[in-house]
């Protein structure tokens, strides 16, 4: 049974229950300990071992009992429980007798479909799916390939060759056996076809949706089609999470073995300054503060939303986040995006200072006359932008100001940087005054260069 429950594992998986080595070793010894008699007793037992939310119960379940239900050759059982045992392959078959078995002689398929039980069939039908790897199927383009597999592993070519045989004999009762044969053909395929179509659901159901999503890890910002949208905010919003989870801890980390003696004598002076509790040293570990200037002109607005996105979704690691936007003229956009979701938010913002001619220089005046005090020794200024200003004066010496202010300066363009410095952009001059210049034009690439932000305030 090891490999029904690692198939029943993989189902799980493709359901988005997550299921690490630590709780399928769990899991093998619930069913050691509880058995597969009582059907319901082990699904309590099993759920209490791998579904960790109320989400991934109602997925156990429904896989549960998609997984262990057997629809196949359900007319067979019926007809075997009306007759009190099996009654051969099918409505109006009867048991075997000499001169069937002188026709058919030692093919196990032809056997099993005149006169075997429902039981027997279905079983041989598991043997040859695990022969088969079933378990693989991701596109719905293979259930008829699955299909044939299942019934070659079966023995399903010996059956057509006998079934051509006996169509070609003159042997007494030969041409009706070869119909018998061929009826009971067809009904494995329709059997097989049902349990293909099982398989697909159990571990292909989510197949296509995480190709469409791998797709849109590595898709240009800019090029991201509007239908995906949704598709693409929940892609965010679960890095951000995952991201949120990695650093979301303690911000004093305990330094084990190194002694505070000063804080242990106080605490026990009651006790004589005899050391009954001891403190251990801490360093505190400050939660990132963050500010995010956006470009929002038309060719890099779209990278500017899912920037914005991926950083509100972080609100559990990030102690101050504040938010600016430009084209022209650069406003502060935090309130908007704290008291709406980014997705209304953004609209809005675009509409304010979105789609006017690109100016860097004044907006990194209106930032250092309005906001400067935002910045200080504890932040990360993160610039989104292609750095072109039109042929205006670019103001690096705002650059250098908000450079030596910060604790960091990170430029992300969206443009590959064997395009800075051509025409009218100044990422050469603006890149000097930054702490880290990257090319960032996709989800992965915000996804890699957030975690490196985060990291340099959780060294600890």
């Amino acid at each position: 049974m090891q490999q029904t429950l690692a198939n029943f594992f993989r189902a799980l998986r493709a359901m988005d229950v997550r299921i690490s080595p630590a709780e399928a070793i769990d899991a093998h010894e619930t069913v050691d300990m509880v058995g597969y008699r009582d059907r319901q007793f082990l699904k309590d037992a099993l759920c209490i071992a791998l579904a960790k939310s109320e989400e991934e119960v109602g997925s156990f379940e429904e896989c549960f009992d998609m997984f262990f239900t057997r629809e196949e050759f359900q007319d067979r059982r019926n007809n075997e429980s009306a007759e009190g045992g099996p009654n051969g392959a099918g409505p109006g078959e009867s048991d075997l007798s000499e001169s069937d078995q002188a026709l058919i002689g030692d093919k196990e398929l032809a056997q099993l479909v005149l006169d075997g039980s429902a039981s027997d069939m279905a079983q041989a039908m598991e043997r040859a799916a695990n022969e088969a790897n079933v378990a693989n199927i991701r596109f719905g383009t293979q259930r008829g390939l699955f299909t044939r597999r299942i019934l070659d592993k079966m023995g399903l070519r010996d059956l057509e060759m006998l079934i051509l045989q006996l169509k070609r004999s003159e042997e007494d009762g030969a041409a009706e056996m070869a119909g018998r044969l061929e009826q009971g053909r067809k009904y494995l395929f329709e059997e097989a076809r049902q349990y293909i179509n099982r398989q697909f659901e159990l571990y292909a159901r989510n197949a296509g949706e995480q190709l469409r999503e791998e797709f849109l890890l590595e898709t240009r910002l800019g090029a991201i089609d509007p239908r995906d949208a949704k598709r693409m905010h929940n892609i965010v919003r679960r890095m951000a999470k995952q991201l949120a989870t990695k650093y979301a801890k303690r911000r004093k980390h305990t330094k084990r073995g190194v002694l505070d003696v000063r804080r242990t004598l106080r605490r026990n002076m009651a006790h004589d300054a005899i050391p009954f509790e001891t403190v251990w040293k801490q360093t505190k570990i400050d939660r990132p503060k963050i500010v995010a200037i956006c470009d929002v002109s038309g060719s890099v607005a779209a990278s500017a939303r899912f920037l914005l996105l991926f950083l509100y979704s972080l609100n559990e690691v990030i102690s101050t986040l504040s938010a600016y936007a430009f084209s022209g003229n650069l406003i502060e956009i935090s309130d908007i995006l704290e008291n709406k979701e980014v997705e209304q938010g953004i609209p809005e913002i675009i509409e304010k200072v979105g789609f006017r001619p690109t100016d860097y220089g004044k907006s990194l005046e209106d930032f250092t006359q309005n906001h400067l005090d935002a910045v200080d020794r504890r932040t990360t200024v993160i610039i989104l932008g292609d750095g072109r200003s039109n042929n205006t004066d670019p103001r690096t010496d705002l650059m250098r100001v908000i450079h030596d202010r910060a604790k960091s300066v990170i430029w992300l363009n969206p443009e590959p940087e064997t395009f800075w410095g051509t025409g009218d952009s100044e990422m050469p001059r603006y890149k000097a005054f930054c702490h880290v210049a990257q090319h960032c034009s996709t989800v992965k690439d915000l996804d890699r260069i957030i975690n490196d932000v985060l990291k340099t305030y959780f060294r600890a």
